[in-house]
């Protein structure tokens, strides 16, 4: 455990290059799961739990660590598996998503994994709307899921939606906008709908994509039709995706001729951890945590205003 432990505070040295580090780990049963090591903070055997009234179910309730109450989620109950049922035997990995730090209860930590994206995969068809994955993989023959934790902590913890109606006033003032169509790529369906739910409050149309790799194409073929410009008001993309991460993607979009000038903000749950020198390296022109509506708002009102002029 200490050996994961040292791991987790010193991978940074991978990011920009389409690869990650997955901490993988296991819940009621033989199945192996993974997270990315960049949304860690810690790895714990899991603490005495205090349980607090009206929890939701899934919650086994809040663990004081280092100065926080942090609330912890059966991960296992969480996705519709056994709850856990040895609390004592069980770890707590402690992560930051979307601005928040909670802990997730699993069943045994196992090693860190160095890959790449590509070979992270979308979920298969088969796997129907209510699945909690964003991603599948293979480490030693075996497969391993990656859980969408924006639909757990949405399921647990809605966030507020509402999009401030004085923004909404300022953007719809903005009238001589050559295209009223925002291109959003990201791989959990929860973000996906949160932003375009956001995006059309604010008067624009929605192009979805569920990774870079599908982002990256679906520009390329736009181009093809003519002038990205007058088809596109700008991208937002998630970093973490599954065969293309949002890093890349934006390298890539710099490198095509035909959509170098394409105003890209990088919209991401490592909220925590990421790196202002890699977001200007790449040629991304701005970063925001999700998810707030209004931040994202204000973030489209700027690319607006800057692209004009």
């Amino acid at each position: 455990m200490t050996g994961i432990l040292d791991s987790v505070n010193q991978r940074t040295q991978i990011v920009g290059q389409n690869r990650l580090e997955l901490l993988t780990f296991r819940l009621m049963g033989r199945q192996r799961y993974g997270i990315n090591v960049f949304k860690v903070k810690e790895v714990l055997q899991c603490p005495k739990l205090t349980v607090l009234p009206n929890l939701k179910p899934m919650v086994k309730g809040v663990a004081h660590i280092r100065g926080q109450t942090i609330s912890v989620i059966d991960l296992s109950f969480a996705i519709g598996g056994r709850p856990v049922e040895d609390l004592e035997k069980s770890f707590l990995v402690i992560s930051e998503f979307n601005r928040t730090i909670q802990g997730f209860l699993v069943s045994s930590v196992e090693r860190i994994v160095n890959m790449n994206w590509e070979a992270m995969l979308p979920p298969p068809d088969g796997a129907g709307r209510d699945h909690y994955l964003t991603a599948v993989t293979t480490i030693d023959e075996d497969l391993v899921e990656i859980i969408d934790v924006e639909k757990i902590l949405a399921e647990i913890m809605p966030v507020e939606e509402t999009m401030d109606a004085g923004l909404i006033e300022e953007i719809a003032e903005i009238s001589d906008v050559t295209a009223r169509k925002i291109l959003v790529s990201d791989d959990s369906s929860v973000a996906r709908k949160q932003v375009k739910r956001a995006i059309e409050a604010i008067g624009f149309e929605v192009v979805l994509a569920k990774d870079g790799k599908e982002a990256l194409a679906l520009l390329e073929q736009m181009a093809e039709q003519g002038s990205i410009y007058d088809q596109l008001a700008l991208v937002i993309s998630d970093i973490e995706m599954p065969e293309m991460d949002g890093y890349t993607f934006t390298t890539e979009v710099r490198r095509n001729p035909q959509l170098k000038d394409l105003y890209v903000i990088l919209h991401t749950s490592l909220s925590g951890v990421f790196n202002q020198a890699m977001i200007e390296r790449v040629g991304a022109n701005k970063f925001i945590a999700k998810f707030n509506p209004i931040e994202l708002g204000t973030a489209v009102k700027e690319a607006i205003e800057v692209t004009q002029k």
